[in-house]
């Protein structure tokens, strides 16, 4: 027997000694294995529940607390179902393009419903002094962010809303010889108004209305 038969029965026999070390290290299958343990992972926001005796669940997360701004409006919704923050944010937008060009324009009548009456003796004053004075005031609202709701209240029957407009505005104002005394035509200028809107959510009336208004700084 030459020795290249005598190499190859050698390999043989390593090779069907390695395969029987192998089925002793890892087994074999024969259909009553338990299958395999698996950790379910589990949705971080979902609750953690135990079972109590008799079947009753424990939730141990507690309910998140709401944000003063998100307890407002389940309040408001909760008096009036009807009530949605994104429909009122587009009234808000309206409203206040139309306040701030009426303003400008010294129309009261468009004001009178849209303000309430201090606000409306404010405004109002202010339009009376200008006419007096023989001032005219150009307006124009160039751009717009989408206004944002800062707060939200119901205090008894009155909802309260304070809403945050910044807006690029071009403003001049001119005397009776047309002469610019304040602002510039040519320029634009940011505006950040901070207004209070408010409504009677036992009023058939939908409408809000601005109630106070600030500059922040």
């Amino acid at each position: 027997m030459t020795s290249q038969y005598i190499d190859i029965i050698v390999y043989a026999c390593v090779a069907i000694f390695l395969v029987f070390r192998l089925r002793a290290v890892l087994g074999r299958r024969t259909g009553t294995e338990r299958p395999p343990i698996v950790t379910p992972v589990r949705d971080a926001a979902a609750p953690i529940v135990v079972p109590r005796p008799g079947g009753k669940v424990i939730d141990l997360v507690p309910n998140r607390p709401q944000t003063p701004q998100q307890a407002g409006f389940a309040q408001i919704q909760a008096a009036d179902p009807g009530f949605r923050p994104e429909h009122f944010i587009e009234g808000a937008r309206y409203a206040f393009e139309m306040i701030i060009k009426s303003f400008a324009a010294g129309d009261t009548a468009t004001l009178r419903p849209l303000v309430s009456d201090d606000v409306y003796d404010s405004f109002t004053e202010v339009i009376r002094q200008r006419l007096a004075a023989k001032e005219t005031v150009d307006t124009k609202i160039v751009r717009m962010q989408d206004p944002e709701i800062l707060e939200a209240a119901l205090e008894g029957r009155t909802a309260k809303l304070v809403v945050k407009f910044v807006t690029m505005q071009i403003s001049a104002t001119r005397d009776s010889a047309g002469q610019i005394v304040e602002g510039d035509p040519e320029r634009q200028a940011e505006h950040i108004d901070v207004w209070t809107f408010a409504r009677n959510v036992r009023s058939n009336d939908p409408n809000w209305v601005l109630t106070a208004t600030t500059h922040p700084e």
